[in-house]
């Protein structure tokens, strides 16, 4: 119908084109004889032709519209929002010069009933506590009005931190790494990275972040939010959930109009079964990240309203695909968002970090045998993931997160997620020596069976030798397998009395490797602390900032060496400030005595044995 509707749409408007004007009119001689009707000119019949050709071609467009927004389901989502650039231009000539009544532009499709039972299912189980519901029903996608910390989404309710922080991630790597990502109009080769920025200028931290535009904040959040939901297409296509209520396009003089406006459309919506999600949701589905942007930067205001961080996990799982998104776990019975606090389980982070949906945290997949596997994470990622369960011994995150592009972690703890990231990439350099490491031991975890346990098996063990071209005496080998499996730190100690000539890491000097660093740790959920001037204190309600200097003695050098080194020139010692005009990463003496908190064991699953320093209250994971 639409190829007929164009044909004819087409044909009017050469028509029109071909047009010329009437002759004048001339008396003519009356026959009364004449009782017939009078012949048509060419010329009126051609303008009554026209006529009917663009009325025709309008109601058909109308009864297309029509049957197109009752009918289609979200597939056709997809192919509607990817017209050709030809089609485009044809119809925007064929209504500047024909007079047909537009259709509402449609924002999505709505889902079948069976997928929103089985999509609030996934997300929430079949008993859900209407606290849980309450709580990932009122937490939008918003910047923090604080100075200090506006480059930080904030967080009023418990249970969303998870979506919150894997987007604050991305939105950091934009900002931080992508300025002239974030340049509408003009130059971009000329935007300096915000972490050049702060490495070479004497302004802190925050006066920087301070600076930020509102408009670039947005175009971060739209260019992160487009970025995660592509890749859980699998950079095919992103789905995009909003509300029905919202259809039409929000009209206001600002943001702040345009909030309103939508926090008053949402009053009294709740959102307490399969049903409700279907008569509320729209999707869409786009596989033109030109187009998904656009999108998300129109509904900016709707991911902003208390119902944004719900409506960008439903997003997310909807662009993975339901039934992907439960071959992916390990155990789909159980619901998403975990009960009883309704925290974001680790399956929705990693999600939102790595495109899958997967449960654990290690590299690759686990054989259990019996043709049994659980799958951890199989790409490399753009940010990455660092755990205060893995310094408890719970689990072992892979290298995939914890070296991630990008040097930005997702930070979780048993109750919440946080996010740490630095300035400077090369925070992740690695020297001859750390590298080497690195090699032996993705090699060693290749084998290890155990789900990060730290032993493998004998034949694996030879494996290792070969694929990490270590060339151990045949004592020493037989004295590591003498008890049936090999663990890493008998191993580790092994490889430290080796010579580098035969694949060890014997160092005569000890001081290879050493480095201090700065790292910045966000906390977006907002807390009390007090604030006011003279005598007068009052509750204000922001997240936090920290600042961290991190001093990271060589991983194979004994504790009571680094006692007693001192490098020349290094009488400053690591100090703290902003180290404003100085490089972020440098070689250094024995660190200042340690300061420590939860965040540190987090980082030293990271950067083994890392001393942290700060200004001020400890930085809070929870």
């Amino acid at each position: 119908m639409e190829d007929h509707v164009e044909d004819d749409l087409q044909k009017a408007l050469r028509m029109s084109m071909q047009y010329e004007p009437p002759e004048p009119k001339r008396s003519k001689a009356r026959d009364e004889s004449a009782e017939a009707p009078m012949e048509e000119s060419p010329e009126v019949k051609n303008r009554r032709l026209q006529r009917e050709l663009m009325a025709a071609a309008a109601e058909k467009r109308m009864i297309a519209a029509s049957a197109a927004m009752a009918t289609t389901g979200v597939s056709k989502s997809a192919e509607k929002n990817v017209s050709s650039p030809a089609s485009e231009v044809s119809l925007a000539k064929a209504d500047k010069c024909v007079p047909v009544v537009k259709e509402e532009k449609s924002s999505g499709e709505e889902l079948s009933p069976e997928q929103s039972h089985q999509l609030f299912s996934m997300v929430f189980g079949n008993e859900v506590s209407r606290g849980i519901l309450a709580q990932w029903s009122n937490q939008g996608i918003r910047f923090s009005p604080d100075e200090e910390t506006s480059m930080g989404l904030v967080q009023h309710e418990g249970g969303p931190c998870g979506v919150l922080a894997a987007i604050q991630a991305f939105v950091l790597k934009y900002l931080l790494f992508f300025p002239q990502e974030l340049v509408k109009d003009g130059p971009k080769t000329s935007v300096m990275s915000l972490s050049k920025r702060l490495q070479e200028t004497q302004d802190s931290a925050t006066n920087i972040f301070g600076s930020l535009t509102e408009e670039t904040k947005s175009r971060a959040l739209v260019r992160s939010m487009g970025e995660i939901l592509f890749l859980c297409g699998n950079n095919r296509s992103a789905t995009i959930a909003s509300l029905r209520i919202l259809d039409r396009e929000i009209e206001g003089d600002d943001e702040s109009s345009k909030d309103e406006i939508i926090a008053r459309s949402l009053d009294g919506l709740s959102i307490e079964s399969g049903d409700d999600l279907q008569k509320v949701l729209k999707v869409s589905t786009f596989t033109s990240p030109e187009s998904a942007l656009q999108r998300l930067e129109e509904i900016v205001p709707v991911f902003r309203s208390r119902m944004g961080a719900l409506l960008f996990l439903l997003s997310a799982l909807l662009s993975r695909g339901l039934e992907t998104v439960q071959a992916d776990r390990d155990d789909p019975t159980q619901p998403l968002v975990t009960a009883p606090f309704g925290h974001a389980s680790q399956e929705i982070v990693n999600l939102l970090l790595s495109g899958m949906a997967v449960a654990n945290v290690f590299d690759g997949k686990m054989d259990l045998g019996g043709g049994m596997f659980v799958k951890g994470i199989l790409t490399p990622v753009e940010v990455g993931f660092l755990t205060l369960l893995e310094s408890l011994n719970f689990c072992k995150v892979g290298q995939s997160l914890k070296s991630p592009k990008w040097p930005i972690w997702v930070v979780g703890s048993e109750s919440h997620y946080t996010v740490l990231f630095a300035l400077d990439p090369r925070v992740q350099d690695e020297n001859e020596f750390e590298g080497r490491e690195t090699t032996i031991r993705r090699a060693f975890d290749a084998q290890d069976q155990s789900g990060g346990g730290g032993f493998i098996s004998v034949e694996g063990f030879h494996q290792v030798l070969k694929d990490a071209n270590v060339n151990l005496p045949v004592e020493k080998v037989n004295h590591l397998c003498s008890s049936g499996f090999i663990v890493w730190s008998e191993f580790w100690q092994v490889l430290l009395d080796l010579d580098k000539s035969l694949g060890g890491l014997k160092d005569s000097t000890g001081l290879m490797g050493k480095k201090v660093f700065d790292l910045y740790h966000f906390n977006g959920i907002a807390k009390s602390v007090l604030g006011g001037s003279g005598g007068e204190t009052t509750p204000v309600q922001r997240p936090r900032l920290t600042k961290l200097r991190v001093s990271v003695p060589p991983r194979w050098t004994p504790e009571e060496f680094m006692a007693n080194v001192s490098l020349p020139g290094s009488s400053s010692g690591s100090g703290g400030g902003d180290g404003s005009g100085s490089k972020d990463v440098v070689e250094v003496s024995k660190p200042e005595p340690a300061q420590h908190a939860p965040l540190v064991d987090c980082i030293r699953t990271r950067w083994a044995r890392a001393v942290c320093n700060w200004e001020g209250d400890p930085p809070s994971i929870v």
